[in-house]
């Protein structure tokens, strides 16, 4: 039992930090959205809040008390599970459509996504599957083929949503822990091209991974069509100087920025808070990366350290995809800000990450002691 070793309070400090932060910059841009819909304004309060939040914090203690190797005995259970809940968001009646993707349910008036618990079940099955081939993961047999396969399954279920935005998540994930676990390059140099390949048979099969693509490109071209929150965005970031208006002094927010409480929130965060508050944020991002890393170094079995690893490159990677869409030098992406935006679901589980995470971080100090 891990219980009684002691977890990391440094990765602890930059949770919380990040927790903090993001309670604020949430708090400011969601005025925007008051100003636009009070029954709106309270629904995605109260799922913030109470969904995301609170009973994500409570998931955290909870998760950080128990004994980590439980995710590796449950894994495959936990999967399924996961994928059987991304097939029922498809059915008409059982999923809830808006704007065009059918990727929540509707429990007692709360949105749930299941796509983020199908994140997390992937890389605790892959990170148990690695774990126990060991050496094999070198091989195309028991190393590569199952990672392909597990991308072609559940990128058929996140695609058909449509959720490319997760799905490439998914990928970063896999593409570490499989590196990680011993994986050649050459397989990794495969998947990256074709990644590239893909993507371009989807912008001709998908209109708006098309249309993304153009804005991306040239994003002045339609201004106030599809170029209009890339334009928005970089008003407000740029309008934010060095130090910024002040907290919930964001004009862009208010009937200007679309999304400012989803994936435009940093763009709020940088008019409010400036350059030197943007710099701020990612720095948090960067320490909480590097101390969860460290950790991964030293939890001494396999299967720790690539749940840890996995876990870390998916949070990292989706609040860089985040902010790199806002500053133009990526696609736009729906994808949310860890710890920042909207998203109960999102909030929850990445909470719970966190708790696999210091639960992990415990077997440290425990390593330590039996060295002694």
């Amino acid at each position: 039992m891990l219980s009684k070793w002691k977890i990391d309070k440094v990765f602890l400090f930059w949770t919380v930090a990040l927790m903090v932060a993001g309670f604020f910059i949430f708090s400011s841009a969601s005025l925007g959205l008051l100003a636009r819909s009070d029954t709106q304004y309270s629904s995605v309060t109260f799922s913030q809040t109470i969904l995301g939040l609170f009973l994500g914090t409570i998931a955290m203690i909870v998760t950080s008390r128990f004994d980590y190797k439980i995710w590796k005995k449950t894994a495959f259970y936990f999967l399924a599970i996961s994928i059987i809940l991304n097939i029922l968001v498809l059915i008409p009646h059982i999923g809830f459509e808006y704007g065009g993707a059918r990727r929540w349910f509707i429990i007692a008036g709360i949105s749930i996504q299941p796509a983020e618990i199908l994140k997390l079940a992937f890389v605790v099955y892959f990170s148990a599957w690695a774990a126990s081939v060991k050496d094999k993961m070198k091989t195309f047999k028991y190393g590569f083929a199952p990672l392909v396969a597990l991308f072609l399954v559940l990128g058929a279920l996140l695609i058909k949503q449509p959720d490319t935005d997760n799905f490439l998540m998914i990928v970063f994930s896999g593409m570490a822990i499989f590196l990680v676990a011993g994986g050649r390059w050459k397989y990794i140099l495969i998947v990256i091209v074709t990644a590239i390949l893909a993507v371009g048979a989807l912008a001709f099969s998908r209109p708006y991974v098309m249309q993304r693509i153009t804005t991306f490109l040239n994003p002045s071209e339609n201004a106030q069509g599809s170029g209009y929150q890339i334009q928005q965005s970089l008003i407000a970031i740029g309008s934010g100087g060095m130090f910024g208006r002040g907290f919930g002094q964001s004009i862009q927010k208010f009937n200007f920025l679309p999304e400012p409480i989803g994936d435009s929130i940093f763009a709020v965060e940088a008019e409010e808070f400036g350059f030197l508050g943007a710099c701020i944020l990612v720095m948090l991002y960067v320490l909480f990366t590097l101390r969860g890393l460290k950790i991964a170094s030293k939890v001494p079995d396999m299967f720790g350290r690539l749940l840890v690893v996995g876990i870390v490159i998916m949070i990292v990677a989706q609040a860089f995809v985040n902010i790199g869409a806002m500053l133009g030098v990526l696609p736009l992406s729906g994808i949310t800000l860890p710890f920042v935006s909207h998203g109960g679901t999102s909030l929850f589980i990445t909470l719970l990450e966190v708790g696999i995470i210091l639960s992990i971080s415990k077997s440290q100090s425990a390593n330590r002691r039996t060295n002694n």
